[in-house]
């Protein structure tokens, strides 16, 4: 096998490691696509790396499941913009993401290996993210959406060729449940900017208050418990 030629930013160490900027990775943007995107159209990877190229500039970090596809390529683009990226991988280790899973290592700073198989990965992984973004994608993408959306996570829904954006508009409309947390956007710059004013925001008003959205809880329903 031939040696791979790496952009120089995708293997390098990111600069002053210890002291990053004041502000930078306080929001975690999670990705969720096909891992594989041959439905997806011919611009679908291009546009999943202009994601990730956005939320590095945007001072952000990038959450993925640790997959091939539409979320690699979004990795890969925050690794060109020198981001930070973390994988949530459904194996219980490496050895288990790359030879059971037949996932890759690259593009990812930190992976975490959950050991929950892919739902459970899922859901760690939303859970772990500030807000996400959806692009082209199928069953795992969906599941993704559903759990992000009864966490009441904010959403960005991202416009394509591809017909995932009105799979959801549809899903979204036979909720029945409104949710002013999800917008719709064809530009990787704007629905990252507008994820991160909603996230911002969230932060200042609720980031010591875990409200608890589940029918039962330890101090009731939808009860308030200050940290």
């Amino acid at each position: 096998m031939g040696k791979r030629n790496l952009h120089p930013n995708h293997t390098a160490p990111p600069l002053n490691f210890c002291r990053l900027p004041d502000g930078y990775g306080v929001v975690k943007i999670g990705i969720s696509g096909a891992a594989e995107t041959g439905a997806c159209g011919l611009d679908a990877y291009e546009k999943a790396k202009e994601l990730g190229r956005e939320i590095a500039k945007q001072g952000s970090i990038i959450t993925t499941g640790a997959t091939t596809g539409f979320p690699m390529y979004a990795a890969m683009g925050a690794k060109d913009e020198c981001g930070f990226s973390i994988g949530f991988s459904p194996a219980a280790n490496e050895r288990e993401h790359v030879e059971t899973y037949k996932l890759p290592l690259e593009f990812m700073d930190v992976i975490v290996y959950t050991g929950f198989g892919y739902a459970g990965r899922d859901l760690l992984f939303v859970r772990s993210s500030d807000a996400m973004i959806i692009g082209c994608g199928r069953i795992g993408t969906l599941n993704e959406f559903a759990v992000a959306f009864e966490d009441r996570r904010p959403i960005g829904i991202l416009e394509g060729t591809w017909e995932t954006d009105e799979i959801l508009r549809h899903v979204i409309k036979e909720a029945h449940r409104p949710n002013k947390k999800i917008v719709f956007d064809s530009d990787p710059k704007a629905l990252v900017e507008r994820l991160i004013e909603m996230v911002t925001k969230e932060k200042e008003t609720t980031m010591l208050v875990y409200n608890n959205h589940d029918s039962r809880s330890a101090s009731g329903k939808n009860q308030e418990v200050v940290l």
